[in-house]
């Protein structure tokens, strides 16, 4: 009887933080403006490496203590500062993603095909465990790109999510009356069952957006053939060699093969040195560690629970591979 009560407060608590807004205040202040951190090399000639790890969303993070920028922010902010330097001639974005909603895998797409295209910097793209769904979409603009050998990349498509609450409310004895201006006006409400019409008009748009995304594929990676497309329209994901024989991804290798190859894109000397932006100091640095901010706060090991129920995504479009969410 205790545990069912605790358990019940606990859900209580995690339904009452993830609905309400919280004080803006943290006991974990950001540290100051992105500073540059060398990882390696002497030469004048920079690679940054910029992190894009996690959904991808153009929303704020709110956590228990903190709002943590989106990750299109943070992204964006570190193009921005490479831009006012002229000594960067090479940036590679280490991606481990499931993907995010349409619209934010969309504006990083084009934030980062515009910085390239500005600027004449190499892009190379370094995929990490996962880059599925948008996290591959946003990779499109690179010069090169490369995965591990263990990375789950694809899943080129789309997924409309909702929920549906009607069964629930029809076992309590409620119900939602509405009045609406046209017949579609309430369509994807979560209190009733979609009708056909608006289950066809549902596929219609997820079907136009898998287009897009299809064509801007092709339009990027141009040695994709008409039966490669096929293939990868049926949205499913592959590890890194069948990704190679699809065309999705140019090499399968580490990330020292991937500032290598930033190296022969740019035409940099072997020593070029290699960087990333921070807001502190992190003592024993490498490659791996290219986090832009603080480390995981105590929260997170204390109540991880409250971390998943606040990055849940709520009704939309999604270039997103679910099953890793």
């Amino acid at each position: 009887m205790k545990t069912r009560m605790f358990i019940i407060i606990i859900c209580l608590f995690i339904l009452f933080v993830s609905s309400c807004s919280l004080p803006k205040f943290s006991i974990f202040p950001e540290e100051g403006p992105l500073k540059e951190a060398t990882l390696k090399g002497t030469a004048n000639e920079k690679i940054l490496i910029i992190p894009v790890d996690g959904v991808i969303s153009d929303q704020p993070q709110q956590r228990l203590m903190q709002t943590k920028p989106s990750l299109v922010q943070r992204v964006a902010s570190q193009l921005q500062r490479a831009e006012k330097d002229d000594k960067i001639k090479a940036v590679i974005l280490k991606v481990n993603s499931p993907g995010g909603s349409v619209t934010a895998s969309d504006i990083l797409y084009h934030e980062i095909k515009d910085y390239k295209e500005r600027t004449g910097v190499k892009i190379v793209v370094a995929m990490m465990n996962i880059a599925a769904s948008g996290g591959y979409y946003i990779s499109l603009p690179a010069d090169w790109i490369l995965a591990h050998p263990t990375t789950i990349t694809g899943s080129v498509g789309v997924i409309f999510a909702r929920p549906n609450a009607s069964g629930f409310l029809e076992t309590v004895g409620l119900s939602m009356q509405v009045n609406k201006s046209g017949k579609l006006k309430d369509m994807g409400s979560p209190f009733r069952t979609p009708s056909d019409e608006e289950k066809i008009i549902f596929q219609e748009l997820t079907d136009n957006l898998a287009d897009r995304f299809l064509t801007l594929v092709t339009d990027n990676r141009k040695m994709i053939n008409a039966e490669q497309r096929e293939k990868i329209a049926s949205a499913r994901v592959y590890l890194a060699q069948e990704a190679k024989e699809l065309g999705l991804v140019d090499q399968i290798g580490y990330l020292q093969e991937a500032i290598e190859k930033a190296i022969s894109l740019a035409e940099l000397p072997k020593n070029a040195r290699v960087i990333t932006f921070r807001k502190r100091h992190s003592e024993d640095d490498t490659l791996y560690n290219v986090t832009v901010s603080r480390p995981p706060s105590a929260l997170k090991t204390i109540a991880p629970v409250l971390e998943t129920v606040s990055a849940i995504p709520g009704t939309g479009f999604y270039y997103l591979w679910p099953a890793a969410f």
